[in-house]
């Protein structure tokens, strides 16, 4: 995955101690890596409810979401986790566990949820969301869910809901963000 922006004297090749191709500067050898991007969020859970946020941004805007989002510099993925719920939901939460991390290797991104509950009742649509709202299972809007991770931090949370105990959860067998796991 090439970086079209840097300058011309930039070439893929394999730097000396590496195994994949990179863009590698012909006058000092300097290495530009590109990485995965981390997103966290939550589930965000008040007396048995689930905190929905409907997208008022692409991609997939309309659509349902777990408030989430991409990490920033300088960030604890668990601070980031706590900054898209104020952002998406004006909602101030605290985090309880680990839930998941999925890995999206078609989006090259490492997503980190938790499972969180409110730590003031109020929540509103923050200027990335059109309108958020608490649901109970069955008021899930599963045909409207902005992307597969979101059902399966659902699905994971829902087979584990109430205990207190257990092991993070990873993708779901054979799910890899419409990829292939790499190798």
């Amino acid at each position: 995955m090439s970086d079209r922006s840097l300058p011309a004297h930039f070439a893929r090749s394999v730097p000396p101690g590496d195994t994949h191709e990179r863009d590698v500067c012909g006058t000092c050898g300097f290495v530009h890596y590109v990485n995965p991007k981390v997103v966290t969020g939550s589930i965000v859970r008040r007396d048995g409810l689930i905190l929905l946020c409907r997208r008022a941004i692409e991609p997939r805007r309309g659509f349902w979401t777990l408030p989430a989002g991409f990490m920033e510099l300088g960030e604890t993925v668990e601070a980031a986790a706590k900054r898209e719920a104020r952002e998406e939901a004006n909602a101030e939460i605290v985090i309880d566990r680990l839930l998941a991390v999925y890995t999206i290797p078609r989006l090259a991104q490492v997503q980190v949820m938790y499972l969180a509950h409110l730590a003031a009742a109020h929540v509103s649509a923050g200027p990335e969301s059109l309108e958020v709202k608490f649901v109970g299972w069955n008021e899930i809007p599963w045909p409207d869910l902005a992307f597969p991770s979101v059902r399966w931090a659902l699905e994971q949370y829902r087979s584990v809901e109430g205990r207190g105990e257990f092991a993070p959860f990873s993708n779901p067998p054979g799910e890899f963000g419409d990829a292939k796991p790499m190798t």
